[in-house]
């Protein structure tokens, strides 16, 4: 039985919202050299999701590819829509930072940047969600959702990590976790209506070149005091707990 609209509400509501969970690190008042490898953790973290993204974006363009191929008839839509997002998210934010984010808080921008790729992300998670609760697949709803909250917690604390170091309002951390956080809301109540492997693709793409446009940002911090070990060890951590958070999806997914 497909859920009724208030439950579709509160399944996007509780993925989306456990962003805010992670946003505390924020507040944290430490040395600079534990700043940097926090922000060392993040960029493990975004590592993960990047190669994740794009993982689930070529899987669709594949299948499409490969119906073109014993069909004889183009599918081009999706691996154009792969192309377009991809470059539209990459170049779309170097652009934004050329043109408005000279004069600003490297801190500030680099954790709102974060936030609107992890945002573009769960809009696809959100759709992910919404698809099985319109089909009535209640059970695997829930448990994507305790796989996507668990694992969204992670990505408040790559969103958070740069702003450790920063004075930061409240209003403005409930700002990034609203970008973040929001979009799986958003696109629960969309596949809850309306699915689209096109718009999947499409949401995935701009999410990935905003990602790579993003962790080159971090990386090129100055890191005085912070070994390269030190600092890619910490990447290494991010990134090893991200993988374990998603594995809960993945286990989900295959009941």
């Amino acid at each position: 039985m497909p859920p009724t609209p208030l439950e579709t509400v509160v399944l996007g509501t509780v993925a989306g919202g456990t962003v805010f969970f992670g946003l505390p690190v924020a507040r944290l008042s430490v040395s600079d050299r534990t700043t940097h490898l926090l922000n060392g953790g993040a960029i493990g973290v975004l590592f993960f999701l990047l190669v994740d993204i794009l993982h689930g974006a070529l899987e669709p363009v594949e299948k499409a590819v490969e119906s073109t191929a014993e069909t004889g008839a183009l599918h081009l839509a999706l691996p154009a829509a792969l192309v377009l997002g991809f470059a539209a998210g990459l170049v779309g934010l170097a652009w934004f930072n050329d043109r408005f984010v000279r004069s600003r808080s490297t801190a500030r921008m680099a954790a709102l940047m974060v936030a609107v790729g992890i945002g573009l992300h769960n809009f696809s998670e959100g759709l992910a969600i919404g698809q099985s609760a319109a089909t009535g697949a209640i059970s695997l709803a829930t448990l994507l959702i305790v796989g996507f909250a668990l694992h969204n917690v992670t990505e408040g604390f790559s969103i958070a990590a740069p702003l450790s170091s920063a004075e930061t309002s409240t209003a403005y951390l409930a700002g990034l976790g609203l970008v973040a956080g929001g979009p799986t809301f958003a696109g629960t109540v969309v596949g809850e209506v309306w699915t689209s492997p096109l718009t999947f693709v499409l949401f995935l793409a701009l999410a990935g070149g905003a990602l790579v446009y993003v962790v080159q940002e971090l990386l090129g911090i100055d890191r005085p005091g912070v070994s390269k070990t030190a600092m890619f060890s910490a990447v290494t951590v991010g990134f090893v707990v991200s993988f374990g958070t998603d594995l809960v999806v993945s286990v989900a997914m295959l009941h």
